[in-house]
């Protein structure tokens, strides 16, 4: 079982996820949100890297040891995914969110076989729009998807309900709440805006900050 606290703090500790409620920032969506997420940071730590590394397999080894397959998101989870899969002595693919538009035109990136029991790897998760997208092109090239692990988690209902409707186990290393009670806990947001900021995952689209 991961310790979300400690995921969370590294993830603080070296400025992966920014929180600023006073002047919010604006996702590609248009949505307004107090935080930013923003795991490749990590990649820069070494430490950090190898903890929240470890972390994952550890995820993985528990929960799914029937793992045959480790799969990539396109972009931000092909390195997690393969640092993981090295340390787990499982093959590795990656996945493109599009097929790609030359040579062989491949939307999986690497060997695998048919009925391979295989689990997603994602950076962060918010919608999960684009995760289940990810699951849905695997099960298409005859993949069996077991579940999905990702190192950040938003925790928005509709993320759940979908990958609950889809049959996919999800396991996330650390989440939105308990960074925020972690982030009010050091002092680097004020325990004033709590309510503001647990409120904000209830109706995201509809959020225009403080």
């Amino acid at each position: 079982m991961t310790n979300e606290k400690a995921v969370a703090e590294k993830l603080l500790q070296v400025n992966a996820v920014r929180l600023n409620p006073q002047q919010p920032f604006t996702w590609a969506s248009g949505w307004k949100s107090p935080i930013y997420c923003d795991n490749r940071r990590v990649l820069g730590f070494p430490y950090v890297r190898d903890f929240i590394k470890s972390e994952m397999c550890n995820v993985i080894f528990e929960n799914f040891p029937d793992a045959e397959l480790l799969a990539g998101v396109a972009t931000a989870g092909i390195a997690w995914g393969a640092m993981a899969a090295d340390q787990l002595k499982l093959p590795y693919v990656y996945v493109r969110p599009k097929p790609k538009q030359h040579g062989l035109g491949n939307q999986i990136e690497g060997h695998f076989e048919k009925g391979q029991k295989t689990i997603i790897i994602e950076d962060l998760i918010s919608t999960g729009n684009s995760s289940l997208q990810v699951c849905e092109v695997a099960k298409a090239e005859g993949l069996e998807i077991s579940g999905l692990v990702s190192i950040f988690t938003y925790g928005f209902s509709q993320a759940a309900e979908a990958f609950e409707k889809a049959g996919i186990p999800v396991y996330s290393l650390t989440n939105y709440e308990t960074l925020i009670l972690l982030a009010m806990e050091k002092g680097i947001v004020d325990a004033s805006v709590q309510n503001t900021l647990l409120n904000w995952r209830v109706d995201p689209a509809g959020w225009n900050g403080i």
